[in-house]
Order: structure tokens, then C-alpha cells, then sequence
């Protein structure tokens, strides 16, 4: 119920509390809500329900058909959708989908048409045969190009050619009501009585006379009686001729009248349906309200997750905008817009879309130009984000930087929170770990609950949480697994006292990558569950992708690698179905390790110089010294011994730049024990012994205890 009282504006009562869920999760419970209340009417009574010009569809109400036309596979239900050829349906060969090619009609059947519509009347057969010539089949025009010759009885010559110019002689030969026609299509294909008053100005009897007349020409259909009457027009064909008949003056005019009778008559209607304002003001040529409301509708959209809808109406916005003059008030207006539009974009088209970085790279330069506003800061942090997605790291590392040296300059402590994570994050990647741990070090401290609340809706999570969920897997790489754990289970433990749905998903997603890392499978199986749980409940794909591919790592690990492969590869394309580049590299040493296992050695060494080539063309190094050591061992197992250890030298030589003593310590054991097996113990163990004893903690990870028994055997 809960659901349903929000989509119809409803205030939420405390016996159906709305529950916390993510936008995107409410609007999925909001459909789902839908069908069940199909499903419960149609297990009384059969339904019949109809979906008439399908192809001017929202994408939200389309997203709603889509899901209707599927469960009512089992339904009593009988769903009418019509739409144009140009509209390409997905359910097209479903079983309980019959698809009818409605034709435009034949000889025989324009003439029985024609007949219908004269009723007890006569026409001569040479009219009759020039209205079947002359409308093509088309039954609108058919019908209105009949009713047009029989109410002026024009000679043959005088019929008119088009179906418009039938329906404008129409109007025309309705010129006392004309006008109240014409209203009605400027207020939309439907109109009420009593907006249609306000608006028209004229006297109660009049008005309803004019009505009458256009009811009774049946180019507008009628519901109910005045004053709760409900009118539409036959079909969107003759509104957009009677608004077409409309002077450009007279049409600013009526749309101006019209706004402000449904301000007056309906004012809750500005905050639950801000588009008709939008939409009525621009019409009246009245562009700064036409803005006001555009922003507002797109905003009401983004915060209903109904993201394609929010997108549209900021690009409408955007549109109007640019017919005001270019000045400091219009580009801080653009900037709002531009900013929430990355933002949509991000979720409509990806991460990485084209239009995705333009949004952000014009928001951006207005940004900059703007004097670069500290309440705009998650505008270089989009942009940074979007160029890491990318895989564009250097430059998502030139746009942190900027952040902080401004957020330095004007002492933002916010803005620094921002900077220091996205730094951190990128550098991380770059397998700059001592400078990456640093910077999330220092966002967690400056991150204040209170003072730095926003920084959530600009971030989509809490930074402070995140920066710990990040700064597992880095204190892992610089050989402190102990502390990587326990920042880890800090990061969880947060997001889940905090209850943000987006939070706990980046907590668990880094923790699973920490446990693939670390080789604790059984923790990483509990892991994986979870966030896919949590992925399931609020709807976010990436990271439930994520969640695939360790699920599927943790089934190879458990032997049965067929099923793993199968989830690892579907989690890997579902993952870069948005072309991301980030984290690919470890994703595909994980599906090189399952086809190894599965004794596929030569697709496991294609995905590894993928990996490798990914790391080149990106900058993505934090793995790349475990990736030479993984395609080391696949020579290794093919007798190729002499290539195997330039790997190895090469993983190591990474490994030492990077300061990653874990990657040190996993390139000297696989070096070390090369070393062995050619009888060079002595060598083996003077290269193993001073990495292991560097470490103080983790001795009981797999890592630290493999070093541990291999030095052990050296030494026998």
C-alpha cells in the first residue's frame, strides 16, 4: 500500500510506513505493487485492458507494460496494445502474444466504412468512389472526409485532399465553437470542465452548448456530466489540428491562461505533475518559468528513479535556456542542469556513455567559468569518476587534483573529503598504494557525519565508509593483511549502522574483492551472498555483477568449475555490458585461474595478455605484477622454465616499485621455488627469507603460511 499511496502523492501513514529503499529499488516495488494489484482483480473477473499509442510511451509506463504483458501469461486477461510499425516491441513471439498487422483498409471495406458513417443518408456513387481514391485506406480520414462532405454538402470538386485539411474543414464549419475546441487542445487530448471554463471565460450555458456541439460532431468524446465532466479528443490527429489553427499569439496567450487557472484551481498539481507547467509555459513563450518547472520536473523524476524521464525533461530544459541571453544568471542555471543531467545520463546511458562525459565536460567548463562554486564540487568528481570508469586514469588523477588544490585554497573541508577519496580510489588503481592508503587515511579523518551530510548525494554513498572499504584492499597490497581485514569489517559494519542501501553495497563489494584476494573462500562465498542479497533488494546491476563473478570464483575454487565459468563469464559480461574498463584486469585473471583449472591453458593465456593489455593501454597497475606472475606459471606448467622466470623477475621488479609486499611476497615464493626445483635451494631461500620476515602480521593467511613452509623445506 505503501507503494501505491506514493505513486498517487499520497501522504505515507504510519500503519503502511514507506520502507527505506534505494530510488531505483522503489520504483522496481512500485511496479511490482502494480501487477500484484492486476493479479488480484484478475483472479475475481476478467480484465480487459487497453494500451492505445504505445508509441509515444514514457519509459517508465513502458517498463510497467512490459512487465504487465509478461504476467498475464497466466492470466484471465485480455491486453489491447496498438502502436505504429515504427515501434519495436520486445515481446514479439512470445507465446501468449498474438501480433495482428492492421492494414490500411481495402475497396470493398472504404466503401462499407463510408456507409457506415452516412447511415440513412445517400451519397452518389462518384463521391463515394472519390472519398475511397482519395483516403488511402486510412479509416480516420475515411470517416472525417465523409462526415465533412455530408455537413457542407460540397460539390466533388470542393473535397478536400488531405486528412487534415478534412479536419480543419470541419472546425471551420464549427466556427461558433471553434475556440472552445481549440482550449481544449492547447490544455491536452483531455481536458476537464472545469479547466476548460477557467480558461474559456464565457458564460456557464454557452459553454456548454459550444460542447454539445463538438460531442456531437464526435470529434470529442465526453465522460460524466458538467461539472465533473471529462473530455478528449477523438484522436490526437484532430487536437493537433485545432492547436495547429491557433495564431502564434493567440496560442502564447491561451497557454499562459492555462497555467495560471491550474496554479489557482489545482495548486498541488506544480509539485506532482511540474511537467505540465513546464510544457504549458513553454508553449507561451514565457522561458524562465518554463526553466523553473523543467528543473523541477527533472529533479521530481531523478528522486523517483524514473531516470530516462529525468534526463528528458533537464535536456528540455536545457533547450529552453539556450533561447536566454548568455549572461552569469542563465550559465549558473545551465550548471544546475548540466550537473543533475551527468548524473541521470550515468544511470540511463552508463557510466562510460559519450553522453555521459559531455554532460560533464560542459558542466565543467561553465564550473570553471562560474568562478568554480564550492556547492558544484561533485561536478569534477562525476567528471573524475566518469574517466576512471573509463579507464582513463591519468586524467582522473589531473581532475583530483584540482579538486584538492581548490579545496585547499579555500580551506573546503567537503570538498576535501571528496578529493582525497576520489584521489585515493584512482590511485589505488594506478597501484600507487602508499600514496592512495594517504589520501583514504585522510578522508576518513576529515569526514564529519553532520557538517558533511551532503557529500552522500553528491558521492552516492558515505565517504567515510567507502574510504575504509577502499582501504582494505590497499593495506592488503602493502602487506598488512590484518589491518586490511579489520578496516574491511569496519567499512561493513558502518554502512550497515548508517542504512544506506549504496554504502553497503561498495562495502561488500570491496570486502568480497579483499577476500578473493586474501584466498578466504568460505568468508568470500558468505560475502558474495550477501551483496548479491543487497543488490537483489535495491537494484544496483554493477555491483551485483560483482557479486556474480565472485560467486563464480568460489564455485570453481569448490571443484565444480563448470557452473563457476558459467557465472564468471555472465558476470563479467553483465559488468562490461557498460564498456567499464576499471577492475577488469582482476576480473579476468579470475576467469584465466577457473580455465586453468578447467585445463584450457591457452584461453587462460589469452585473457591474461588481455589483462595485460588493458593494464598498458589504461594505467590500471595495482594488479599488474600478480598478472606477470600468473602468466608465469601458466608457462611454467608448460615447460617453457626460461620464460616463466622473466615473468617472475618482471612481477617482482613491480611488486618492489609499487611498495606491494604482498605482490613481493607472492612473486619471490613463485620465484623461490622456481629456484628449487632447478637446485638452486640456497638462492631460493636468500631471496624468500627477508620478505617474509618483514611481515608482522597476517602469519595465518594462505599467503604468509605458503612463504612459511616453503622456507621450512629449504631449510631441511
Amino acid at each position: 500500500m505503501a507503494f501505491i499511496a506514493d505513486l498517487l502523492s499520497l501522504p505515507a501513514s504510519d500503519r503502511h510506513p514507506p520502507p527505506n529503499l534505494s530510488p531505483q529499488r522503489k520504483k522496481e516495488r512500485t511496479l511490482e505493487a502494480l501487477i500484484r494489484q492486476l493479479d488480484g482483480l484478475a483472479r475475481k473477473q476478467p480484465m480487459l485492458m487497453v494500451f492505445e499509442d504505445v508509441h509515444w510511451i514514457d519509459p517508465t509506463s513502458r517498463e510497467l507494460l512490459d512487465l504487465t504483458i509478461e504476467s498475464v501469461r497466466n492470466l484471465p486477461v485480455l491486453l489491447i496494445a496498438t502502436y505504429r510499425p515504427e515501434f519495436q516491441p520486445p515481446w514479439t513471439g512470445q507465446p501468449q502474444v498474438t501480433m495482428l498487422t492492421l492494414n490500411r483498409l481495402d475497396r470493398h471495406d472504404r466503401a462499407v466504412l463510408v456507409e457506415q458513417v452516412v447511415g440513412g443518408e445517400t451519397l452518389p456513387d462518384e463521391v463515394v468512389d472519390q472519398i475511397v481514391d482519395r483516403t488511402d485506406g486510412v479509416p480516420l480520414f475515411i470517416e472525417e472526409l465523409t462526415k465533412s462532405v455530408l455537413e457542407s454538402g460540397v460539390p466533388l470538386v470542393g473535397i478536400p485532399t488531405t486528412l487534415h485539411d478534412s479536419l480543419m474543414a470541419r472546425l471551420d464549419r464549427l466556427a461558433s465553437v471553434r475556440h472552445v475546441a481549440q482550449i481544449g487542445a492547447a490544455i491536452g487530448r483531455e481536458f476537464s470542465y472545469p479547466l476548460l471554463q477557467a480558461v474559456a471565460r464565457v458564460p456557464a450555458d454557452e459553454l456548454g452548448a459550444a460542447l454539445g456541439r463538438l460531442v456531437a460532431s464526435e470529434l470529442v468524446f465526453q465522460r460524466g456530466t458538467p461539472p465533473d465532466a471529462v473530455y478528449s479528443f477523438k484522436h490526437a490527429l484532430v487536437q493537433d489540428a485545432a492547436h495547429g489553427s491557433l495564431l502564434r499569439s493567440s496560442r502564447q496567450q491561451l497557454h499562459a491562461q492555462i497555467a495560471e487557472a491550474l496554479e489557482t484551481q489545482s495548486p498541488e498539481m506544480m509539485e506532482n505533475h511540474p511537467e505540465l507547467f513546464a510544457q504549458h509555459y513553454a508553449e507561451a513563450g514565457l522561458v524562465e518559468e518554463s526553466v523553473t518547472y523543467w528543473g523541477k520536473a527533472g529533479h521530481r523524476s531523478a528522486a523517483r528513479s524514473a531516470m530516462a524521464e529525468a534526463a528528458a525533461q533537464l535536456q528540455k530544459g536545457l533547450d529552453q535556456l539556450a533561447l536566454l541571453s548568455d549572461n552569469p544568471d542563465r550559465q549558473q542555471r545551465e550548471l544546475e542542469f548540466r550537473s543533475a543531467l551527468g548524473t541521470a545520463l550515468r544511470l540511463v546511458k552508463g557510466q562510460t556513455a559519450p553522453e555521459t562525459g559531455e554532460a560533464y565536460a560542459r558542466a565543467r567548463e561553465l564550473w570553471e567559468k562560474l568562478g568554480s562554486p564550492l556547492e558544484y564540487l561533485h561536478v569534477p568528481y562525476g567528471q573524475s569518476r566518469y574517466h576512471m570508469y573509463r579507464g582513463e586514469l591519468g586524467l582522473a588523477m589531473r581532475l583530483d587534483e584540482d579538486l584538492l588544490r581548490l579545496s585547499r585554497q579555500r580551506n573546503y573541508s567537503a570538498g576535501l573529503v571528496l578529493g582525497h577519496y576520489s584521489s585515493g580510489r584512482d590511485l589505488m588503481l594506478a597501484g600507487r598504494f602508499a600514496s592512495s592508503r594517504s589520501h583514504l587515511e585522510e578522508a576518513f579523518a576529515l569526514y564529519d557525519l553532520i557538517s558533511h551530510h551532503s557529500l552522500v548525494d553528491r558521492a552516492g554513498f558515505y565517504p567515510n565508509a567507502a574510504s575504509q572499504a577502499e582501504l582494505g584492499i590497499v593495506l592488503f597490497c602493502l602487506g598488512y593483511p590484518d589491518q586490511a581485514l579489520a578496516r574491511s569489517s569496519s567499512a561493513i559494519a558502518e554502512a550497515k549502522r548508517l542504512a544506506h542501501p549504496s554504502t553497503l553495497a561498495v562495502a561488500l563489494a570491496r570486502g568480497a574483492r579483499l577476500l578473493s584476494l586474501v584466498g578466504d573462500h568460505v568468508a568470500l562465498d558468505r560475502r558474495a551472498g550477501k551483496l548479491i542479497a543487497v543488490t537483489t533488494e535495491h537494484g544496483f546491476p554493477h555491483w551485483d555483477a560483482e557479486g556474480t563473478i565472485d560467486r563464480g570464483w568460489v564455485k570453481v575454487t569448490n571443484g565444480d568449475v563448470v557452473e563457476g565459468i558459467s557465472l564468471l563469464r555472465s558476470g563479467l559480461n553483465a559488468y562490461r555490458k557498460a564498456e567499464v574498463e576499471a577492475w577488469t584486469p582482476h576480473f579476468f585473471a579470475l576467469l584465466a585461474g577457473a580455465f586453468e583449472i578447467a585445463g584450457k591453458v591457452d584461453a587462460a593465456f589469452t585473457l591474461l595478455d588481455k589483462a595485460l593489455q588493458i593494464v598498458e593501454r589504461t594505467g590500471e597497475r595495482w594488479f599488474a605484477a600478480e598478472l606477470n606472475r600468473h602468466k608465469g606459471g601458466v608457462l611454467l606448467g608448460q615447460g617453457h622454465a626460461e620464460a616463466a622466470e622473466e615473468l617472475y623477475r618482471k612481477a617482482l621488479s613491480i611488486a618492489q616499485e609499487q611498495e606491494a609486499k604482498l605482490w613481493e611476497l607472492r612473486a619471490s615464493v613463485s620465484l623461490a621455488r622456481l629456484r628449487r626445483d632447478q637446485g638452486r635451494s640456497a638462492e631460493a631461500c636468500d631471496l624468500l627469507a627477508p620478505v617474509y620476515a618483514w611481515f608482522t602480521e597476517g602469519l595465518g593467511t594462505p599467503d604468509l603460511k605458503e612463504a612459511k613452509a616453503l622456507l621450512d623445506a629449504l631449510a631441511e
